[in-house]
């Protein structure tokens, strides 16, 4: 039986059960927060420096006035409490408490700050080996997908659209028909033995794997292609996969009715995979021994 979660709010340790938030949260009202989401290995946050600063910039994008240092304190303290070695944390900073009005507060608000860590059971070792399927949806999210917002909505929907569809994840593509990537997930595809993903913009989110992912195949002299993939082109690929926080390195074999790779998953994924473990098992025999 999974333990509660275990929260941090605004400095106070307490079950997340516990934690209480205003109705006037703006990120409540308005969806004006930023959130962060870590994986836990070997009771150690994974890529922390690089998550910690995509929190930074995004809050600076955002003008919210908070404290990476002291979050980032809160949720190492928030995580040995819990005594969890395999799990997520979740980090998220709103704008704080203020009357209801669309402009931001003046003088500003205090951030409300709250920090989870729960145990993370890893269901999808099965279809990281057979790979899975995904579906083709068209982009209904704002402008702004580079940063890291609590305004999910579109992205629910997706992906629940793409849970009645039994799939594991929605693509995106654009008016044009170029895909960019997932819900939740970083979009990428292999031909003649090169990767390929969409170079960073306003339209998509700079994941963190997706970030090691690339370190990994220069590693691996895998050549990396940053261009836009086109819907129509799924049939010219070897290769399609999704990487994020939990995700990790998911090979996909279908995408709506167009069979990827002969519904097979490619070696070069598996040669990633491969990659991929050996840097967790790495970075915990590290921390076993510090």
């Amino acid at each position: 039986m999974s333990r509660e979660p275990l929260a941090n709010w605004n400095g106070t340790i307490m079950p997340l059960s516990e934690v209480r938030v205003s109705v006037l949260d703006r990120g409540f009202l308005f969806g004006d927060a930023i959130y962060e989401v870590l994986r836990v290995y070997c009771g150690v946050p994974f890529l922390e420096s690089r998550h910690l600063d995509r929190l930074e910039r995004n809050l600076n994008k955002l003008s919210i006035r908070a404290d990476v240092s002291t979050l980032a304190s809160r949720m190492r303290e928030t995580l040995d409490a819990s005594g969890i070695s395999e799990g997520t944390i979740y980090i998220q900073v709103t704008r704080g408490e203020a009357p209801r009005s669309h402009a931001f507060p003046d003088p500003p608000a205090k951030p409300n700050e709250l920090i989870w860590v729960r145990e993370y059971h890893d269901h999808a070792a099965e279809l990281r080996r057979v790979g899975g399927k995904v579906i083709l949806i068209p982009d209904l999210r704002w402008k702004r997908c580079d940063i890291k917002s609590v305004n999910l909505l579109a992205n629910c929907m997706g992906a629940e659209e793409a849970r009645q569809a039994g799939a594991v994840e929605a693509i995106y593509f654009n008016d044009e028909g170029w895909l960019s990537e997932g819900t939740h997930t970083s979009l990428f595809a292999v031909r003649d033995g090169a990767i390929i993903t969409a170079p960073l913009g306003k339209n998509l989110l700079p994941g963190i794997t997706r970030t090691l992912v690339l370190d990994l195949a220069s590693r691996s002299s895998i050549p990396v292609i940053e261009e836009s993939l086109h819907r129509d082109q799924l049939t010219g690929i070897d290769e399609l996969f999704l990487t994020g926080t939990t995700t990790e390195i998911m090979p996909i074999v279908q995408a709506d009715e167009t069979l990827i790779g002969h519904g097979q998953v490619g070696p070069v994924v598996r040669q990633l995979q491969t990659a991929y473990g050996n840097v967790v098992a790495e970075f915990c025999r590290q921390n076993k021994d510090s």
